[in-house]
């Protein structure tokens, strides 16, 4: 199901472009409004949510899914937190299906799933962890790679077949597409603009992504 926003970007109080393959990191306040837009279309985003006062609560995929029984993110979607605590509500949605399941793409995932040659490419876990190791938050900037755990991939295509496996498709987003997020508690937005080459799940061609938020009325 798909359902568009009344939000203006003129009123926005945060609107930034993410280019491809960077990390984004910022603060979303409690009953805001947040904005992942697609600007070119076929572009996985790459997603983490905290509390941003105790970043040891945060989303969780596991209870995401099973509270819903749903794989996939779409209008009306709740995301949990490792509490079983609301984060955030998936209030528009363009695109219309996210994944929960294919994670992020690493050094070791690169070289295991296609070839040792493609160790050294960028990877969203590289992207993660250099926004958190240059965060301006002191309760961010110690986090580990331990605390990288069950992402969101936003726009991406992940089927799962019909034995249970995963597989990586062309994506279903197009130039302009978006998803909105009501904040539910105070979250840390954690973003990976994947600079994935090896699978379409970008088309082949990471491209920037904007990001927006705007407070409640």
């Amino acid at each position: 199901m798909m359902v568009e926003s009344t939000l203006d970007p003129k009123y926005a109080v945060l609107d930034q472009v993410c280019d491809a393959g960077d990390p984004w990191m910022a603060e979303v306040k409690k009953s805001q409004i947040f904005r992942i837009l697609d600007l070119e279309g076929n572009q996985a985003v790459d997603t983490l949510f905290y509390n941003a006062t105790n970043p040891e609560e945060r989303y969780s995929a596991t209870d995401t899914i099973a509270r819903q029984r749903q794989l996939y993110l779409t209008i009306g979607s709740v995301l949990y937190s490792s509490e079983g605590n609301v984060m955030l509500t998936i209030v528009a949605d363009t695109c219309g299906r996210h994944d929960t399941l294919g994670g992020a793409c690493s050094a070791e995932s690169n070289t295991t799933r296609y070839d040792l040659a493609k160790r050294p490419m960028h990877s969203c876990r590289d992207s993660f962890m250099h926004a958190l190791n240059h965060s301006e938050c002191a309760t961010h900037r110690h986090m580990s790679k331990r605390d990288i755990t069950a992402n969101i991939n936003f726009f991406m295509n992940v089927p799962v077949t019909a034995n249970g496996g995963l597989s990586f498709a062309d994506g279903i987003s197009g130039a302009g597409k978006y998803v909105e997020m009501r904040a539910e508690m105070d979250v840390v937005v954690l973003i990976s603009n994947c600079p994935q080459l090896n699978n379409p799940c970008n088309a082949y061609n990471p491209t920037p992504v904007r990001l927006l938020v705007w407070n409640s009325n």
